[in-house]
């Protein structure tokens, strides 16, 4: 009888916390609908999707979080970054980070233009500065230039500023929940609350 008794308490302590996690976040409050939702790079994943500017204080105190968070994560998740053009000024950085991408080195470049600006104090504001810090971290500068200049990193550019109107988000860094929903820092309040919210809405889709 106390063993039954035990079992239906563990079980209703179960059910009330997942009750509580299904309401712990509420839309308009702590994030927003993205209406119409806006298609996905991999429709038969739940993609999630990090919208950031390299000189963002906001972004660089939030990438270690976001870093953390991607390394675990479940079958049927996938995690994206994108480059901000959300201010024109931002762009030469968006530029920058598929240039490296396309030259296979973003894993050794992008934690280190965060810091490059946040930590060491350096203008990475144009191309030139941009090239002078490729050279820095051991590249090819020429090679950088051709392909900061080059079609498929003006295209991605392109696409990325056409995205970024239908997502409405107004600041960064901003997550996109698998196209239909927009996770703020100016909402969430946190570090720690943006990923809160992240994963409930990520397990809210994964239950579909």
């Amino acid at each position: 009888m106390i063993k039954r008794w035990l079992t239906g308490l563990a079980l209703l302590t179960v059910v009330s916390t997942t009750a509580s996690a299904q309401t712990a976040f509420v839309v308009d409050t702590d994030y927003q609908l993205i209406s119409p939702a806006v298609k996905t790079t991999q429709p038969d994943k739940v993609v999630v999707t990090e919208i950031f500017w390299y000189g963002c204080p906001h972004c660089f105190r939030f990438e270690p979080y976001v870093e953390r968070w991607a390394s675990g994560l479940p079958d049927g998740v996938v995690f994206e970054q994108v480059p901000s053009s959300l201010n024109p000024r931002w762009t030469v950085l968006a530029r920058a980070y598929y240039a490296f991408k396309m030259m296979g080195v973003l894993e050794q470049t992008h934690k280190a233009i965060f810091e490059a600006i946040h930590l060491k104090r350096q203008r990475l504001d144009s191309l030139d500065s941009i090239a002078a810090f490729a050279a820095s971290q051991g590249l090819d500068e020429k090679v950088f230039r051709e392909n900061y200049a080059s079609f498929p990193v003006e295209t991605q550019v392109r696409k990325n500023v056409q995205k970024e109107k239908r997502y409405g988000h107004r600041g960064v860094p901003a997550v996109i929940v698998n196209g239909k929903y927009l996770v703020s820092a100016s909402l969430a309040g946190s570090n720690e609350r943006m990923i809160q919210i992240m994963n409930f809405l990520v397990s809210q889709e994964l239950a579909q």
